[in-house]
């Protein structure tokens, strides 16, 4: 895995919990906002709107680089539009970019062996 492929996986993986956690939020404030005079819907409104943009253009740019399937593709956006998917995202993301780096450094020792 290239620098800007782990780069992008990283953008993705930072921006999922905290993108979850104002969607969280949002609900939150919009049970508040019919319950009580308390309205910081369109604050949070805001705040997830902007974290769900960056996640987005973080998801582009990661299945552009990681050339994921259609259905991981499709996995990834649907968790985002999900309340708490974007726990589950940043946790596959996790998992995956953990996965390509072990398999860097055994192809990055294979050829130290076959070359020496």
């Amino acid at each position: 895995m290239d620098i800007k492929t782990a780069t992008a996986l990283r953008r993705l993986r930072l921006v999922s919990a905290p993108e979850a956690i104002s969607f969280l939020l949002l609900l939150v404030c919009s049970v508040l906002k019919r319950t009580t005079d308390f309205n910081a819907v369109p604050v949070m409104g805001m705040v997830h709107g902007i974290l769900f943009i960056l996640y987005v253009i973080f998801w582009a740019d990661a299945w552009n680089r990681t050339k994921w399937p259609l259905k991981t593709a499709a996995l990834y956006f649907v968790l985002s539009v999900l309340p708490t998917g974007g726990f589950f995202a940043e946790r596959k993301v996790r998992r995956e970019a953990e996965s390509a780096v072990i398999a860097a450094r055994a192809r990055k020792e294979k050829e130290g062996v076959v070359g020496a």
